[in-house]
């Protein structure tokens, strides 16, 4: 969100509010902006706004291209450098530890953070309650991704490049309601997770256990993880169930926004 010039001048530091604004404005621009339509934009005084830009210019942040008399302003790609150092250094094990506590407590069933690693499903983080039956889903635990909700969450927006090896892969499951491996039944079965927004286990993995997850994405508008309840299948129902799902989809808005997007539901191109 760009921040107004009132917003700016009632900021600690209006110089660098406006200088945010400026960068923000570049970037959300779908064409290059010359010096007087950006000053316009942003509300920012015509030799402000052109301070700003011969310092952004000067650090490679940002360029011009000169038609005639006319100069043409764009961001440069040295921020993607910056977002992606600082994607590198997110520890998704700590990214949501308190909100995911939250949601425990809310349905009394731990809360995971699932990653895709070849074609199985790696725990990277879990909040659980003192006490409670304790699943064998512990950080570090491996499981095949199409019979988990976590899984199956983030392989439905998998670009298709992505996807396809991953079909001759599929693993049959032990539970009492396991699907046979069938690569276009798995693919309509994806289809049916982006259309709801999550992503249902009922059974299919082991017998009494049901996990419900949600996807989330980065900057790039790809999907980097999952997170999910699980419990007993018997007791993943009704109002609980509706918790647990309000919350996930929640909870992966919130992850993914601190990963840097700025839309929850990003479709596979």
């Amino acid at each position: 969100m760009t921040v107004n010039r009132d917003d700016a001048e009632r900021s600690p530091s209006p110089a660098a509010a406006r200088t945010l604004t400026v960068l923000e404005t570049l970037v959300n621009s779908e064409d290059e902006l010359t010096l007087t339509a950006l000053a316009k934009a942003t509300r920012i005084p015509l030799a402000s706004c052109a301070s700003i830009l011969y310092t952004l210019e000067q650090h490679d942040y940002a360029a011009r291209r000169v038609v005639g008399r006319s100069h043409f302003w764009r961001p440069t790609l040295r921020l993607y450098g910056l977002a992606t150092q600082l994607v590198r250094k997110v520890d998704l094990s700590s990214v949501a530890q308190r909100e995911m506590r939250d949601l425990a407590n809310l349905v009394g069933m731990p809360v995971h953070i699932g990653v895709l690693t070849g074609a199985s499903v790696v725990y990277v983080a879990k909040a659980e309650l003192p006490g409670f039956i304790q699943f064998d889903t512990y950080p570090g635990k491996v499981a095949p991704f199409n019979l988990t909700a976590l899984g199956k969450a983030i392989a439905a927006y998998l670009p298709q490049d992505e996807l396809e090896p991953l079909l001759g892969q599929l693993s049959p499951g032990r539970g009492p309601k396991a699907h046979p491996a069938d690569a276009d039944a798995f693919v309509a079965e994806l289809t049916e997770v982006r259309a709801r927004g999550y992503a249902v286990e009922d059974q299919e993995e082991q017998t009494d256990i049901a996990c419900l997850a949600a996807p989330f994405f980065n900057a790039t508008g790809g999907v980097v993880g999952s997170v999910g309840v699980t419990g007993f299948a018997k007791e993943l129902t009704g109002q609980r169930r509706k918790q647990a799902r309000t919350g996930l989809v929640e909870l992966a808005r919130t992850i993914s926004h601190r990963l840097g997007a700025t839309e929850q539901i990003h479709h596979p191109a």
